[in-house]
């Protein structure tokens, strides 16, 4: 039985992580995170909950990875610590890795393999071909998984276009040779199955980008993801055309641009480059800053410029800011905030909703039934998305001709398994979110968070006070503090008052009562949080410190 297992990234964006297990060999496809959800108060990432994969690991042979963006491979440092199997991926992922890897602590311990787009793989039981596909990071692949019982093709990210910037198409003609062997199931990126038509070109969008260089007299910021390498490479080629310099501000887009210069993917002549803290020394319309932030990113270089909190750059009259980035789901409030920003300090500001300056790299609908049409699979599982992206893959699956039955709609931890009998949707296996906060690993929980959201929403009240461990008598306080609560100077009577109520509390509960300083401590949280809720309608969190000496 061919069993694939997804541990994250169905039902959701990031988190993408994929098992596909037969016997005695697991390979994993992807390890990625997603960044907090709102509710996630402190919390710096997430990833998927690798339980199963931890049990099982003396049967992981391998780690596929299809291309460098984080929610791919993000949580890879943390599944190597207990999971240590050979990681395969093409030269421009791998050079993120070990990046991530060095800053882990880790590189010395992994075992990576770099691959080519074309590569034979014989990894445990299966025989696995990386087939080239155009992204919007370079050096994307899908996998194409020979199994006992069929070929299984997992697209990872991708689109089609025939008009790409580096010069290397999705390879059509590997997945139509699949679909002639006879493909298995088609595992397809559903995350734009919502767009109809197809996928803008690059070369448009390198135009448009050219359009508004040639109009700007002043300085131009452009802000963009930082493995949008092919559009570094096209904004750089303008600035070389137009006789500009260029600046790359931001941390994880100077990672990104070193990885890339050394690996041969960026070209440009050297002289054109110039360190951020020039800027000041050459004229407006000869500089372009490439820039960290189009996600609103609260400590990005472009929020810094958006505050007037950058140190070198400050944003002025006649410059020039494009977002060359879309708009992730969940981040257009932080955003509108920094446009907002851009726009007060005098900048004219290109995003999206105002000019085709960004280009997906994920399928639109004509793409996705082309992808169908040349695998041509047996079954269809439609992976990377909401759930509402991943029934409408399915839905458009059955325009294709593909009956129903063999439709494979599956969440996290649902086991699709394959046998001589057919495919078919089976048990399930733990799976979930753990919480990436500072160094600590799955210690913040619901309670956790639960406990941030009162403390952020109600603030704290703590209650200290000491006993004589011999009379029980009060020998100091009872002392009330608040913060995030009431300002104590212009509601003082408020916490008088709660200082009553403690003393009440104290009087009740007598020096003779066994286990004393416990039920002052459970009484008071209770009675204080009823006071406050009936005062002032608020249920802060409250902290009683009681000793005795």
């Amino acid at each position: 039985m061919v069993k694939i297992i997804p541990l994250g990234g169905l039902g959701e964006i990031g988190l993408n992580m994929m098992a596909v297990e037969y016997g005695e060999n697991i390979i994993v496809i992807d390890a990625g995170l997603m960044f907090p959800e709102d509710y996630m108060l402190g919390v710096d990432s997430v990833i998927p909950d690798i339980d199963y994969l931890r049990q099982n690991k003396a049967k992981v042979c391998g780690i596929l990875l299809t291309h460098a963006h984080e929610d791919h491979i993000g949580a890879l440092p943390y599944l190597l610590r207990d999971v240590n199997a050979p990681v395969f991926g093409t030269s421009f992922t791998l050079g993120m890795v070990r990046h991530k890897l060095e800053e882990s602590d880790f590189l010395s311990d992994a075992d990576l393999h770099e691959i080519f787009p074309g590569d034979r793989l014989n990894i445990g039981i299966f025989d696995i071909e990386a087939i080239h596909v155009s992204h919007s990071v370079v050096d994307s692949v899908a996998y194409a998984i020979r199994t006992p019982l069929g070929i299984i093709v997992h697209t990872g990210d991708f689109k089609i276009s025939h008009t790409v910037i580096d010069g290397t198409p999705t390879d059509l003609n590997r997945f139509a040779r699949c679909g002639d062997e006879g493909v298995l199931a088609l595992m397809s990126d559903s995350t734009n199955v919502e767009k109809e038509g197809y996928t803008i070109s690059d070369v448009e969008i390198g135009e448009n980008l050219s359009k508004i260089a040639l109009k700007t007299k002043g300085r131009i910021i452009v802000a963009l993801f930082s493995s949008s390498i092919a559009r570094i490479q096209q904004i750089a080629d303008i600035a070389n055309a137009r006789g500009s310099k260029v600046a790359f501000n931001g941390r994880s887009i100077e990672i990104s641009v070193r990885i890339a210069k050394e690996l041969g993917y960026l070209h440009f002549p050297e002289d054109i480059e110039i360190d951020v803290g020039e800027v000041n020394n050459f004229p407006d319309n000869k500089l372009i800053i490439i820039t960290t932030g189009s996600q609103g990113e609260p400590m990005s270089a472009l929020a810094r410029m958006a505050s007037g909190n950058h140190k070198q750059i400050k944003i002025r009259d006649g410059d020039t800011v494009i977002l060359s980035s879309k708009f992730v789901p969940g981040n257009e409030r932080a955003i509108a905030k920094i446009i907002n920003n851009l726009y007060r300090r005098g900048a004219n500001v290109i995003y999206e909703k105002i000019s085709h300056i960004h280009v997906s790299g994920h399928a639109f609908q004509e793409e996705l039934k082309l992808m169908i049409n040349l695998t041509r699979p047996k079954y269809f599982i439609p992976i990377h998305g909401e759930y509402r992206h991943l029934v409408l893959h399915s839905r458009l699956a059955e325009t294709m001709c593909i009956p129903k039955s063999n439709i494979l709609l599956a969440e996290n931890g649902q086991i699709i398994e394959f046998d001589e009998s057919g495919g078919r949707i089976g048990d399930s296996v733990v799976t979930g979110r753990v919480m990436i906060d500072g160094k600590g690993v799955g210690d913040v929980g619901r309670s956790i968070l639960k406990e941030r959201r009162a403390l952020s929403e109600e603030g704290i009240v703590a209650i200290t006070l000491a006993f004589d461990e011999e009379t029980g008598i009060i020998v100091y306080g009872p002392e009330i503090v608040s913060r995030g609560f009431v300002f104590e100077t212009e509601t003082g009577h408020l916490l008088q008052d709660a200082i009553c109520v403690v003393l009440e509390v104290i009087e009740e509960i007598t020096p003779d009562m066994p286990d004393r300083l416990e039920k002052i401590r459970a009484k008071l949280q209770t009675v204080l949080r009823k006071y406050f809720d009936f005062t002032i309608r608020r249920r802060p969190v409250i902290l009683p410190f009681i000793l005795e000496i």
